[in-house]
């Protein structure tokens, strides 16, 4: 690997003999760490791969993207040579959106497709978000929008210093979403799992259905007790089901 590609993909514990890479693409604000533990919960036939966007963590100096078509074209090359065994997709919120398009992208450009999507805290993406974008809000207003989604821990939020150098790549991630278009395309022919959390206000279980439509194969929807972030509050029960998926993916 070059130190490019070692910037994007992470192997926390390689696995040079599991059967399947699962990626993991983080959401607005976070970063590979959120999946860190991961490996220590899934099957030992999954290679867990976190994926690192620029603007965080050993990435804070690189400019973040504002967009996800830029972002994509510059992950694709760097992703692919990675693809050379068995692969499936988790993306949570923002994460959901990337790993999404990137599927649609690796099928259109490359004849590619994961053996499965899971899709977390995200509405199936040809329905309009329901709430403005908050990306280009004043310091206060995003910050109080911060505060909904409950991902942020107060300490950091309330500190002054640390926030001025944290929301250059909050309002960048959340333009990614915010200025993201959906085009139609023929469905997925790779099985969709959409995950939610029960009290999530952004991304309800009527918004996760219609992920239902972008795949001709299996879909299912679960969810878990929890908001936004039941991927951290409800890990353990996600990490669960997500094993038995992969056992079935890996099986099948």
């Amino acid at each position: 690997m070059n130190s490019l590609t070692a910037n994007w993909v992470t192997y926390p514990k390689p696995n040079p003999e599991a059967k399947i890479r699962l990626f993991c693409f983080h959401y607005a604000g976070g970063g590979a760490v959120a999946f860190r533990s991961w490996s220590d919960y899934l099957p030992s036939t999954v290679e867990v791969c976190p994926i690192e966007f620029p603007g965080r963590s050993y990435r804070l100096r690189e400019t973040p993207f504002t967009h996800i078509e830029p972002l994509l074209q510059s992950l694709t090359p760097i992703i692919l040579p990675h693809l050379n065994k068995p692969f499936a997709f988790f993306g949570h919120s923002m994460g959901a959106l990337v790993s999404f398009e990137l599927t649609r992208l690796l099928r259109k450009e490359y004849h590619l497709n994961p053996l499965h999507l899971f899709v977390s805290a995200h509405r199936a993406p040809q329905i309009p978000d329901r709430y403005p974008p908050i990306y280009a809000l004043p310091e206060a207003e995003f910050i109080k929008e911060l505060r909904r989604y409950n991902g942020t821990p107060e300490a950091i939020l309330e500190n002054a210093e640390l926030m001025e150098l944290l929301l250059p790549t909050l309002r960048a991630d959340f333009s990614v979403v915010g200025t993201y278009t959906y085009k139609p395309e023929s469905p997925l022919e790779c099985p969709i799992t959409a995950f939610g959390g029960l009290e999530d206000w952004k991304a309800n279980a009527q918004d996760l259905e219609p992920w239902r439509e972008q795949t001709n194969s299996a879909f299912s929807r679960e969810m878990f007790p929890g908001d936004h972030f039941f991927l951290q509050s409800a890990q353990s029960l996600l990490l669960e089901r997500l094993s038995q998926l992969l056992n079935q993916t890996i099986l099948v």
